[in-house]
């Protein structure tokens, strides 16, 4: 019978909030300084389906859910790093601040081709 191993508790007080916005989903993952991850939750997670994922609204609800269960873990400072053109950028920020999250940075890296790959047609409707 195999002994199963004790979860460790850990105390974190500064962490790296990664917010990727998709125009279908946001998703929002709570990391330690060294790139482990803490917790995460996405605006699907929360309860939204289909094209209300991707509305500023769900992506607050993920935000909030997130950063409550961060809280649980003691974190209460952040670096916020978000990526991807949807809707969900900003809302996810300011309901990080709204949860009580001291932001020290916020930056974008989203990935941006210095003449890559050849894009995808473009869209027409």
């Amino acid at each position: 019978m195999a002994i199963a191993k004790k979860r460790i508790r850990r105390s974190v007080a500064k962490a790296i909030v990664y917010v990727r916005a998709t125009f279908n989903n946001t998703l929002v993952t709570f990391t330690d300084t060294s790139g482990n991850v803490l917790c995460s939750a996405s605006a699907g997670i929360v309860g939204f389906k289909g094209s209300r994922k991707s509305t500023p609204f769900a992506a607050q609800r993920a935000a909030e859910e997130a950063a409550a269960r961060a809280r649980k873990l003691g974190v209460t400072e952040v670096e916020v790093r978000v990526k991807g053109p949807g809707s969900g950028r900003e809302s996810a920020v300011t309901a990080l601040q709204g949860a009580g999250m001291r932001i020290t940075a916020i930056e974008d890296v989203t990935p941006i081709p210095h003449d890559g790959c050849r894009p995808r047609k473009k869209r027409r409707v």
